[in-house]
């Protein structure tokens, strides 16, 4: 079946008969670089700090600057694209992330970089605005597994991101041999996105925008997300950590009101608390989280000295990327490939269920077995699989559900779900390897990593419990 022609915008249609094996493709590379951008740094944190001479805590703000700008832009744009039409907003958004990726390799400065990595984090709405592109541009027999594809590749682009730094940086380089690989990334994203996203029309160019939620729903995200990246530096109990969680709680509450009231509300309630789009919302929270804590963890507990610490195998930045980390990627692709033909074929909730059981059972196997390199590459591909089909499956769960005009926002809303159990993880993972330490080392002892896996498994059984209650699909908007 030849790709349906969009609606007209304004100005015309731009390559409105796409074909699919095109327009996913360039797609999923576009959303890929969200993923890749916000790995890629994790493995140069250290060596960013001593180049530019500045403290831990100093150069943590290069990730919260990013999660920062995430939380805030993705509902916003995705709201924005669903008025405007998401092929403006897209471009628009990859030039503002050249732009942040040229600053970050212009200057060596923490504040240009702090400032870069913010204009990057705009990324995180390029996942929620393609799933806006292929609704509007596919049948509903092609989208489902082209959501899955797509949802995948973003999962896989995290691995990605791990294995790109490992093999562009050595021990002094300058770490921003990595960002170069950014700019072009984002460049050849631009270009693809030019040549190929084709224009469709908003749900209304001329609608006006609500500055003050607008305002609230990006202060609340922003001192939310403050309390769980910045708690292990102010201290969980310290004034700022326990003021910004309360004084994000009740702006959203208040902003949550505001939007009740609003004939034309920033985001409807019911794309938040509806029961056909609660559970997935929820479940990309915990998904979010088991994600980030096998990832991260897994990647630093292969890097621990066996002979320093009992455990761990000594690997190199390059040796946990290439031996450790590649061959789940490659697992991942697989899943990611295959995640959106189970969905159509299965049910979309009954395939998250499915994949979170295979989540449980990967971080059950790496509890109990993690002394041998082939037990740690079997968990991270066990563990991918599941990351990847689960990622597909979410975008799907709310299709079902969501109108047309609404799909950006809906999904950028749940792509925040993601990103708040993401960073929710790091504090985590953070703080369960420092309350438990090797006397007169530092270094995190074997049952502190323990502990780590094991919030990662009752999470994604959480996770799959959220995907089992029935969906409830009546209930449409």
């Amino acid at each position: 079946m030849v790709t349906q022609r969009l609606a007209t915008a304004r100005g015309g249609v731009r390559n409105p008969t796409v074909p699919p094996g095109v327009l996913i493709p360039a797609l999923c590379f576009v959303v890929m670089i969200t993923a890749v951008m916000q790995t890629a740094v994790v493995p140069l944190m250290p060596a960013m700090a001593t180049q530019l001479e500045v403290g831990t805590n100093a150069a943590g703000w290069i990730v919260t600057a990013n999660l920062l700008a995430a939380t805030v832009s993705t509902p916003l744009l995705g709201r924005l694209a669903d008025r405007r039409g998401p092929r403006k907003v897209l471009l628009g958004i990859l030039g503002v992330v050249l732009v942040g990726s040229l600053l970050c390799v212009a200057w060596d400065s923490l504040p240009v970089l702090v400032a870069g990595r913010a204009l990057q984090g705009t990324s995180f709405a390029l996942f929620p605005i393609g799933v806006a592109v292929l609704r509007s541009a596919l049948g509903s027999h092609r989208l489902t597994p082209a959501l899955g594809v797509m949802s995948g590749t973003m999962s896989v682009g995290g691995g990605a991101g791990m294995i790109a730094a490992g093999l562009l940086y050595r021990e002094g380089d300058d770490y921003r041999r990595v960002f170069w690989l950014l700019v072009v990334l984002a460049l050849l994203a631009l270009v693809i996105a030019w040549a190929v996203v084709p224009r469709s029309a908003g749900s209304g160019a001329g609608a006006g925008f609500d500055v003050r939620s607008a305002l609230g729903l990006a202060i609340g995200l922003s001192a939310l997300l403050l309390a769980p990246a910045q708690g292990g530096t102010w201290g969980w109990v310290s004034v700022p950590t326990l003021g910004c969680a309360a004084g994000g709680v009740l702006v959203l509450v208040a902003w949550y009101r505001r939007q009740r009231r609003c004939a034309e509300p920033l985001v409807a309630p019911a794309l938040l608390t509806a029961r056909a789009v609660a559970p997935a919302h929820l479940a990309a929270f915990l998904v979010g989280i088991a994600m980030f804590v096998q990832f991260l963890a897994i990647a630093m507990f292969v890097q621990v000295s066996r002979g320093d610490a009992g455990y761990g195998f000594g690997a190199s930045v390059l040796v946990t990327s290439l031996v450790y980390l590649l061959p789940g990627q490659v697992v991942g692709v697989v899943a990611a490939a295959i995640s959106g033909f189970l969905v159509r074929r299965f049910r979309a909730d009954r395939v998250l269920a499915t994949a979170c059981a295979v989540g449980v059972c990967g971080f059950v196997f790496l509890i109990l077995a993690h002394d041998h390199t082939w037990q740690m590459i079997t968990a991270v591909a066990i563990l991918n699989a599941f990351v990847c089909v689960a990622y597909g499956a979410l975008p799907a769960m709310l299709v079902e559900h969501v109108p047309l005009r609404d799909t950006g926002v809906a999904n950028g809303v749940n792509a925040i779900a993601r990103t708040f159990g993401s960073s929710l993880a790091g504090a985590l993972v953070g703080t369960l390897l420092a309350s438990n330490t090797i006397a007169e080392t530092g270094i995190p002892s074997e049952g502190a990593y323990v502990a780590v896996f094991v919030v990662g498994g009752v999470t994604a059984l959480a996770a799959g419990l959220v995907a089992s209650v029935p969906r409830f699909a009546s209930n449409r908007f």
